[in-house]
């Protein structure tokens, strides 16, 4: 849920000081700052939640804590690849591959009620994925709408 208000809230702002300022909209860039915005929130948290998210991923998955570090650099790396004109459209490419290859990793969370945030079993469980499946495609397709068909 935090990501959504982070996404959303910092489309708004970024809309309020571009009215403010230019009088003008650049829908697409507005939407690939705010997805920078939420990309460097949500990889804070790889850093913060380390042990909670390696519960989400399978037990196939070796070295699960570098692997949640290497995606919360991968998300740092993607926020300032949206920002840089000549990297937008293959950024964007990338992380639709990288939030469809994030969902098993949810519904994994979902299935075994895992709270990423205190790394215990207390989680929303099965209920939780009627919202984070359709914030998945939302996050697909904002993308794909600000960095690649705009």
């Amino acid at each position: 849920m935090k990501p959504l208000f982070i996404l959303l809230g910092a489309f708004t702002v970024s809309l309020l000081v571009t009215k403010l300022f230019t009088k003008t909209f650049d829908y697409p860039l507005l939407g690939r700052i705010s997805m920078a915005v939420m990309l460097g929130f949500t990889a804070i948290g790889h850093f913060a939640f380390t042990k909670g998210m390696t519960m989400m991923l399978p037990d196939f998955i070796p070295s699960k804590s570098e692997v949640i570090y290497l995606t919360g650099v991968i998300e740092i790396i993607a926020a300032v690849g949206l920002l840089i004109p000549s990297f937008r459209v293959w950024t964007g490419w990338a992380l639709i591959l990288f939030f469809i290859l994030l969902l098993p990793g949810n519904i994994k969370a979902a299935i075994d009620h895992i709270d990423y945030q205190t790394g215990s079993h207390n989680g929303n469980g099965l209920n939780y994925l009627w919202f984070r499946i359709p914030l998945q495609i939302l996050f697909i397709v904002w993308t794909y709408f600000s960095t690649i068909r705009f």
